[in-house]
């Protein structure tokens, strides 16, 4: 008996190797993944320091704005392995397969093989976890670590063990300094299936959730409250955050301002056109499209949220003040998202807010396709459900509806998030459908009245849903995928209703069969960071999902309202977000469009920026729509050249500039502002002490990053330094000219 439990399942074996296919293949090809956190990789492995901080650059002088545990997984598979984008994804790719095996041992006890193993298949296919897990995001690492919490959680409560209990909300610490409060959404889940279902008279059990909550704290807190402790001149700036604080970083920006989408930044003050988020939704509502093709919103044609430009570019405008495409996204998606997207949320194609925002065009088809499953299947699992006889099942389903209900809830309202975050609802999405399933299984088959007529009702239900999100794609993939699951799933419902007072050997075959129809809408959209091309950046499903700079149907570009757009350099240079959860996703400015007004054409790696038609190859450098410098040898060999001694080989206002030289040539660069350009790192004083002990002495300054900061910084750059001319340091004779403006070398000795 115990040999039989102990046998691998082999339905199991190939679910995983699914998975494995869609988180990992094709990642040798991305060179830099995202290379904001790749960059802070490649800064990690050259001293301890780094390291312990997660600086993004190599002096260790600004933090990128995550707490650094997943950081130090991929630096630890990059010491390993070497630095590359695949040895810095892998981590995350192998969360997802764990993701999935977790889910199956835990729906397994509680409602069987069957609906373990459709649980694991639910996992492995829902959109979003495969187009986040084969990315360097930290979101893949963070649910597997959640999803291992609650199996501590599940095992402590059932068998009444008190370090059990310990272990799974240290785990959910643990996540916390992966990406702060949002690891947190699933403590209403917790609590209620702890004081629900763990083994153990009262006294005993309140006191262990006392001290479970205590350690939970104390593993949140602790890398938060050390890093603030310790004097700001001996440790990094805080990457994004208002007053160079951990825990200010954590409530703040990676916290309520989610929810309310409120990202006014301190260093706006005195800057023309910042705004906060009524009045820049104002701006854009005035200044609307007559045409919304899509209905979900109406499109800004001249100014768009956020210091009432394009998302905070410093005053950059388009031609005929428009965007691109005439304000639309591909496949006639309106930019913006109307007055519904609450702030730059409609911006990043999260569409608008309100009970139904997960079932609109923008969101659904990340992690909504099985929500009809779940609903009906809940209805199945709780039909029976009587005071006194709350079973197991009831139990563990509640987990997973306190899981998933509030997470829902957040995201139908949050003004601050980009699609990939909808990983979060997977597991409960999953662990719900083949639950759920598997209880309409049972009542169809044994014909348990107006019960029984749930799983043929689900069948229909899931199928015209899937229909309602592949159709707005009919023109890029075809309108066969969405009529063939359409028609296939009512004939499937039919012949359910038709043998539902029947009994026929193949009826089985016929229940699996009805499921695999309601799966061909999300394996199709899973498949589509392969077969359409990724983001690294802004990873999302779909056949328009990521490709090019309309990342996940939003903009993938100025993410925080209201964002630190000071002088940058004395510049008036484009911003984009000062979220890095995002990245810049237009081209460098060696591939500028003058017939684009400096747009320029983004870099075909790994997918056609039109999002229509053609299957672009996987991979590239960055993945689509990522805007990184390459080294430029010239540049390269003339700093190296050059060098008398120096520290560092440049500073730099763009991080991306410093990306490849860390990345590729494990050289030593400064980034003065962090991923925006714009932390207050680096004062006058500072820089003047750097250049005058012999640590540097060039400075690039310009490109996409020199749109923040402090122009004193710029002011005294040009001041001190002398223009190096472009033909000595640059390939070609552009000078660096583009969309992100001139790229301008100097060099200063004191």
């Amino acid at each position: 008996m115990n040999n039989a439990k102990r046998r691998i399942d082999l339905v199991l074996l190939p679910i995983v190797l699914l998975a494995a296919f869609l988180n990992g293949y094709g990642i040798w090809n991305d060179q830099y993944a995202n290379s904001y956190y790749t960059t802070a990789v490649g800064s990690m492995l050259r001293n301890f320091h780094n390291f312990f901080y997660a600086s993004l650059d190599s002096a260790g002088s600004v933090t990128v704005d995550k707490p650094p545990v997943v950081f130090w997984i991929q630096t630890a598979f990059a010491y390993v392995f070497g630095l590359h984008g695949w040895s810095v994804i892998l981590p995350q790719a192998l969360a997802g397969i764990g993701s999935v095996l977790l889910i199956y041992f835990m729906v397994k006890p509680t409602f069987g093989l069957a609906a373990a193993r459709i649980s694991a298949l639910a996992m492995a296919t829902v959109p979003v976890v495969a187009a986040v897990s084969r990315t360097n995001n930290i979101d893949s690492m963070l649910v597997f670590t959640l999803l291992l919490g609650s199996w501590f959680l599940f095992k402590g409560s059932k068998q009444g063990s008190t370090w059990r209990i310990l272990v799974a909300f240290a785990l959910i610490g643990l996540a916390f300094n992966m990406k702060m409060l949002q690891a947190y959404m699933i403590l209403p889940a917790f609590y209620l299936f702890y004081l629900l279902a763990f083994n153990a008279k009262w006294r005993r059990k309140i006191i262990l959730l006392i001290g479970s909550t205590a350690v939970l704290a104390v593993v949140s807190l602790s890398w938060a409250v050390t890093v603030d402790s310790i004097p700001t001149d001996e440790r990094p700036y805080i990457g994004s955050s208002e007053t160079n604080s951990v825990l200010e970083l954590a409530f703040g920006y990676n916290g309520l301002s989610r929810l309310t989408g409120q990202q006014n930044r301190s260093a706006n003050a005195g800057m023309p056109n910042a705004s906060d988020e009524g009045k820049a939704r104002g701006t854009a509502a005035s200044q609307t499209s007559a045409s919304d093709q899509s209905g979900s919103g109406s499109a800004p044609t001249g100014n768009a949220p956020g210091n009432g430009e394009m998302g905070g570019m410093n005053g950059m405008t388009f031609p005929g003040g428009q965007m691109p495409n005439g304000g639309e996204i591909p496949n006639g998606r309106n930019f913006g998202g109307g007055n519904g997207g609450g702030g730059m949320g409609g911006m990043f194609g999260t569409g608008e807010k309100g009970p139904l925002r997960l079932f609109q065009t923008e969101l659904s088809g990340q992690a909504s396709w099985l929500l009809p499953i779940v609903l009906l299947g809940c209805i199945a699992i709780f039909a029976g459900l009587r005071r006194r006889n709350i079973t197991d099942k009831h139990k563990e389903a509640l987990f997973w509806l306190a899981w998933l209900l509030p997470v829902a809830a957040f995201f139908s309202v949050a003004g601050f998030f980009h699609q990939y975050y909808l990983i979060m609802l997977a597991p409960p999405v999953a662990a719900l459908t083949g639950a759920g399933f598997a209880a309409m299984w049972t009542a169809y088959r044994e014909r348990n009245g107006w019960q029984a007529w749930l799983l043929p009702l689900s069948v229909l239900l899931t199928t015209i849903f899937g229909w309602y999100i592949m159709q707005v794609y009919n023109e890029t993939i075809g309108a066969g995928w969405s009529i063939s699951e359409l028609i296939a799933g009512i004939l499937i419902t039919i012949i359910l209703i038709v043998m539902l007072n029947r009994s026929h050997p193949w009826k089985q075959g016929l229940i699996i069969a009805g499921f695999m129809v309601m799966l061909i809408g999300p394996t199709y959209w899973a498949f589509t960071p392969i077969t359409y091309g990724g983001n690294s950046m802004i990873p999302a499903a779909g056949p328009t999902g990521s490709n090019g700079m309309f990342g996940g149907m939003g903009m993938a570009m100025g993410d925080r309202q209201g964002d630190r757009n000071g002088g940058g350099m004395g510049m008036a240079q484009p911003n984009t977000s000062n979220d890095t959860d995002t990245d810049q996703a237009f081209p460098s400015s060696d591939e500028a469009d003058p017939n684009n007004a400096g747009m320029g054409t983004p870099p075909n790696s790994g997918g056609n920026m039109n999002g229509g038609g053609g299957m672009p190859t996987t991979g590239g450098r960055g993945g689509a729509g990522n805007r990184n410098e390459e080294v430029d040898t010239t540049t390269l060999n003339y700093l190296r050249e050059h060098n008398t001694g120096e520290t560092y080989l440049f500073a730099t206002t763009d991080y991306n500039q410093a990306a490849p030289y860390i990345i590729d040539e494990n050289e030593a660069v400064i980034t003065l502002g962090g991923f925006s350009g714009s932390d207050p790192v680096y004062s006058t004083e500072k820089l003047e002490q750097l250049v005058k002990s012999g640590q540097v002495k060039y400075f690039m300054v310009g490109g996409m990053g020199g749109r923040g900061g402090s122009s004193d910084i710029g002011d005294w750059i040009k001041e001190h330094g002398t223009e190096i001319p472009t033909s000595e340091w640059k390939t070609g004779t552009d000078s660096g000219s583009g969309f992100g403006g001139q790229t301008t070398l100097y060099e200063v000795k004191l």
